[in-house]
């Protein structure tokens, strides 16, 4: 039931989608795996919009260096966990809502359940190691993902719905070699918040999502563009083939 309060906060965006989706979205679990550049904007704008329940998950700590993008951290926060740095942050910009958080180090045997369960996972992750983990392990848990990436003024998101809509592996086939990459704050938020947007929409049933489209952000020249993507029919994680997720869960 939305409150006396919740109305008023949330007042302009319950124009769009009514109470109902207000109620969903407070009813809504969504688990985001890094607190960094793009963490930041999902989280700050989920909590705004009031997602009732947020879970955070990363190991790291704030460093200067993150601060150029890592808006929801503060010189005050350096040398803290990136977790505890956005909680206190969250919880002051809506006190209303649940914010979970988990320091454990992602890899291929605990990340299942480290995503527990939620209604969507959003990929805000700065190596393709663990983005293909996590892939896998939304493929197989059958957990809706909002993947994002970032480099220099370049980004791209895509929505990945289990048994429905191309994943990851599908779209990159190898993983690309972890390296440190430039990165301008403003193109994170760029995707970040898109990324976001994905998120409520999908919780709301509002509009329609990037299922099957990769969108394309060129921030150097101001351009944006949104290509279809297919499921690749011998893709091991999500293909028809019998060495896959999805055909050895059935």
């Amino acid at each position: 039931m939305i409150s006396d309060n919740e109305h008023e906060q949330y007042s302009r965006q319950m124009m769009i989608f009514g109470e109902e989706g207000q109620e969903k979205l407070k009813k809504s679990s969504v688990t985001i795996i890094g607190s960094g550049g793009l963490g930041s904007p999902i989280a700050i704008y989920l909590a705004a919009a009031g997602v009732g329940k947020i879970k955070i998950i990363d190991h790291d700590t704030v460093e200067l260096s993150n601060l150029n993008r890592q808006i929801i951290h503060h010189h005050r926060d350096i040398g803290s966990l990136k977790t505890d740095s956005a909680k206190r942050k969250l919880n002051e910009l809506n006190p209303e809502i649940d914010i979970e958080t988990s320091n454990e180090t992602i890899v291929p045997d605990n990340i299942e359940n480290v995503i527990g369960k939620t209604h969507i996972v959003v990929d805000a992750l700065d190596n393709y190691y663990t983005r293909f983990s996590l892939n896998e392990a939304a493929v197989k848990m059958k957990v809706p993902m909002v993947h994002g990436a970032v480099e220099g003024f370049h980004g791209q998101v895509t929505t990945i719905i289990p048994e429905k809509t191309p994943c990851m592996r599908c779209i990159i086939s190898k993983i690309p070699p972890k390296k440190t990459f430039p990165i301008l704050g403003t193109t994170a938020g760029i995707i970040g918040t898109i990324q976001a947007n994905e998120v409520i929409k999908y919780l709301t049933g509002t509009g329609e999502l990037l299922n099957g489209h990769l969108l394309l952000w060129d921030g150097l020249n101001s351009n944006m563009e949104k290509i279809h993507v297919s499921k690749n029919p011998y893709c091991e994680i999500c293909g028809s083939g019998e060495n896959n997720y999805m055909n050895n869960e059935k």
